[in-house]
């Protein structure tokens, strides 16, 4: 099957979705923020687009056919029924009410600008995030879009890379980021949604955990060898 699969290409129809896709977020923002002439919102896109298409386009170098397998969504028959819901919600949390609002907050100047020094540390975050879960994605070949056993795939655990620090990079990368969006686009009240994405991504972390080690074969001894799912030394 796996074989199969390397050789559906994916389409340039499905190119264009995913760059659609990494553009609407700083659409948002810089359409929420009302100024184009707001230099972080500029930095911001950048960094979003880049990470999001180049580490797609590394990965299904490496793994012909992993876009095919994240394209599926709720196709798969055997996507648990729990993630159908979270991972959704953890994929709009992190994404569009940031964007929202540290746009209006921009627009109507409800927090105070920080130094500029506080914003470049927050790009520096957000960069760092950002490639720590772009690295998950290219090291996985089985870093699927939701959380499934991957018989048809012939799953197995991976334990390089970012996946010997922690047994979830792929959130923790974009949960670093999320700090780093409120320093660098100068928005306190980002926080909340920054808060509201925590919770939805630990709940997600947690379940998929318990759902790995119960049937994927191999993670519980994986367990015993990277101790922490998130954050070495925390969590």
């Amino acid at each position: 099957m796996i074989n199969q699969e390397s050789k559906i290409k994916f389409k340039p129809s499905q190119w264009f979705g995913v760059v659609t896709a990494y553009l609407l977020v700083p659409l948002i923002l810089l359409v929420c923020g009302w100024d184009l002439y707001w230099w972080q919102a500029w930095v911001y896109l950048v960094l979003i687009v880049t990470a999001g298409i180049v580490s797609r386009i590394l990965a299904e170098q490496r793994h012909p056919g992993i876009l095919i397998e994240r394209s599926k969504y709720f196709k798969a028959s055997d996507v648990k029924p729990w993630d159908k819901l979270l991972g959704t919600l953890m994929a709009l949390s992190i994404s569009f009410p940031l964007a929202i609002v540290a746009g209006l907050d921009h627009r109507f100047s409800f927090s105070s600008p920080f130094p500029i020094w506080v914003n470049l540390l927050g790009f520096v975050l957000i960069a760092f995030g950002y490639a720590f879960a772009s690295w998950a994605l290219i090291e996985n070949r089985f870093f699927s879009t939701f959380v499934r056993i991957q018989k048809d795939r012939e799953h197995k655990v991976c334990k390089s890379g970012p996946y010997k620090i922690v047994r979830h990079p792929g959130y923790a990368g974009n949960l670093l980021a999320l700090p780093g969006i409120v320093l660098a686009l100068n928005s306190l009240w980002t926080l909340i949604p920054v808060l509201i994405a925590l919770i939805i991504t630990v709940i997600r972390t947690e379940l998929e955990d318990k759902t790995l080690q119960k049937e994927l074969q191999g993670y519980k001894e994986y367990v015993q060898q990277v101790r922490y799912k998130l954050f070495p030394g925390i969590y």
